[in-house]
């Protein structure tokens, strides 16, 4: 089974052949050199295949990507706002080792509790980064700031966390 990583979406349509204006959390400035292809979550957890035609930098998080088959400016509105993710491999060559979103797939542990769980998605807010963790078969927004981010052992994959006290008894009531 592959492994998809979420990176963005599509943000708006740029020209009339159907290019589109990606927009990326990679932590650096790509044109996803060496992807093949992208995928498209058009319905939930329906991951499509879409072959990339060319691509270029913008800016730091933003790209311009050509999809083989959208030809028309009609055609690629339709995909606006749609996320985009890249298999594993891709995912870990394209990310930038001091982008939040190169910890996906890393082992949250806790000072006190111990292993919390694997993070699943990362959310990037203005003044911290929230991970999201399955704690006890329940969904858990754990935020990684100054206050409660120890250290990320990138060899081990582990980010070490001290959370406030009575935080993950929120999610299990």
């Amino acid at each position: 089974m592959n492994n998809y990583f979420s990176i963005g979406k599509l943000v708006s349509v740029f020209g009339l052949q159907g290019e589109f204006i990606l927009k990326h959390s990679l932590g650096k400035r790509t044109a996803l050199q060496g992807v093949d292809a992208i995928f498209l979550e058009e319905r939930k957890n329906s991951f499509i295949p879409y072959f990339i035609q060319k691509s270029s930098v913008k800016d730091h998080e933003h790209m311009f990507v050509k999809l083989e088959g959208v030809d028309t400016k009609e055609d690629a509105r339709r995909l606006v706002q749609t996320p985009v993710y890249l298999l594993e491999d891709d995912f870990k060559k394209q990310t930038s080792a001091s982008a939040p979103l190169s910890m996906l797939g890393f082992m949250v542990k806790d000072k006190q509790q111990g292993e919390l769980g694997v993070i699943e998605e990362v959310i990037e807010m203005p003044m911290q980064v929230l991970v999201k963790v399955m704690y006890r078969e329940k969904e858990a927004l754990l935020p990684l700031n100054e206050q409660s981010l120890i250290k990320v052992d990138k060899k081990q994959q582990i980010v070490h966390v001290d959370l406030p006290d009575g935080l993950l008894d929120l999610y299990l009531e």
